[in-house]
């Protein structure tokens, strides 16, 4: 789709498009937010659970807290796409951290004061979520006013890079802060929001979406990028490919852990199987622009693809924690740069006016998808046994593959 009309202030023009996106200013500051963001939440939200159980509730109440908070992010993540694509998205961003750094403060104060209740941890955890939902979906239309169309891919896997890290990273400082007092990783996590919001508001892009005409009623608008998405056959393609790609994976990953706690792997074995495939995410997230910039799209997105199916295949004969381990970081090293290949693509075809509802719209898809994988992993792996739930998602992915094959003549132009 062409969005050559559209008049969008252009990223700092000191700075050639070859220039790092570190080198500009807004990048930078809009990089470090996400990190602060995401070494809050993480060292929070694995622990939340771990305060009502102390604090003398059932463990079904405890996850029923944690189920319900990240079921309100995905509700209200497209509702924040329309807006964010209505109103200017700096002020949305900064507005939605220091609400979410309300919502935690409150729950660090009751913690500490040794007076939790599980009523207000539930609506503080919903606030907290859909904040940072907001956020999101203010965020996802950014990238296209930070970065000129040349760095995309290097910016892209530079956000993939970070969000990789903070995954390994956060759960440990989590741990460290835990063992200090209870409270103290509701704390850092309510700080962390409140440094979002100054990074946020630093930021001296103009942010403001572009609008043609006056604004529709909300549930046109959300109709609209609803439309969008579906009438584009390649945003059709990435949604289609993310959703089975993310529940495939989640599957995967909690197969991993039943199986390995089934043979009688210690919790930090198993630790070590999701901090291998941490890593392996990071280093495909490093490697990916550079990957991109030398390989066809439409190859990386065929090859990838089919390149999981042995890797789900070898863990259905894997015995040892360490070889799932292993299989598992194979398969998080060849998926960022998939990943920087369909959101710089995704971008490219996007008018401005809609870049919010395109990425909300894709992320609820994706991760929607994801929530069941848990709960699936684990009837299956119960029903059925790990080795057949791994041949089955050995067989999914091939059927991912093949669809890839058939539609990679739309993956093209992922690289300015």
């Amino acid at each position: 789709m062409d969005t050559s009309e559209e008049k969008v202030k252009p990223p700092d023009p000191l700075l050639p498009d070859s220039a790092s996106p570190f080198r500009r200013r807004d990048f930078f500051l809009f990089w470090t937010a996400g990190a602060v963001d995401g070494l809050g939440t993480c060292a929070s939200s694995l622990f939340l659970p771990l305060i009502l159980l102390g604090a003398g509730y059932p463990a079904g109440l405890a996850g029923l807290v944690a189920s319900v908070s990240l079921v309100s992010g995905l509700v209200v993540s497209p509702v924040a796409g329309v807006f964010a694509d209505r109103w200017p998205r700096k002020p949305m961003m900064y507005t939605a951290a220091v609400v979410a750094a309300g919502a935690m403060g409150s729950v660090f104060v009751a913690v500490a004061l040794g007076h939790v209740v599980l009523a207000h941890v539930l609506v503080a955890a919903v606030i907290e979520q859909a904040a940072s939902a907001t956020y999101g979906a203010a965020a996802s239309g950014t990238i296209r006013r930070l970065v000129p169309p040349g760095e995309y891919t290097r910016a892209i896997g530079y956000l993939q890079a970070r969000d990789q890290a903070v995954q390994i990273v956060g759960p440990t400082l989590g741990g460290v802060l835990y063992q200090l007092a209870r409270w103290v990783p509701l704390l850092a996590d309510a700080v962390s929001f409140l440094l979002v919001a100054v990074l946020s508001k630093a930021i001296r892009a103009d942010l403001t979406p572009v609008r043609e005409g006056p604004a529709a009623s909300f549930t046109r608008d959300l109709a609209e990028g609803l439309r969008f998405v579906w009438a584009e056959p390649f945003l059709r393609f990435v949604v289609v490919w993310t959703a089975g790609i993310n529940a495939l994976l989640g599957a995967l990953y909690f197969h991993a852990v039943f199986a390995s706690h089934a043979r009688g792997a210690s919790p930090s074995s198993i630790g070590l199987i999701l901090t291998l495939a941490g890593v392996g995410g990071l280093l495909g997230a490093f490697a990916a622009p550079w990957l991109v910039r030398r390989v066809p799209a439409g190859r990386i997105v065929t090859s990838a693809s089919w390149a999981m199916v042995p890797t789900a295949a070898g863990l259905a004969f894997a015995s040892r924690t360490w070889a799932y381990g292993l299989l598992l970081s194979g398969v998080s090293l060849i998926v960022p740069s998939v990943v920087v290949v369909l959101q710089t693509q995704a971008v490219l075809v996007t008018p401005d006016r809609l870049l919010a509802r395109m990425g909300t719209v894709l992320g609820t898809a994706g991760q929607g998808v994801a929530v069941l994988a848990p709960v699936a992993a684990g009837v299956l792996v119960t029903a059925y046994g790990g080795r057949s739930v791994a041949l089955g998602c050995a067989g999914a992915f091939a059927g991912l593959a093949l669809y890839a094959t058939f539609r990679a003549r739309l993956v093209v132009g992922g690289t300015p």
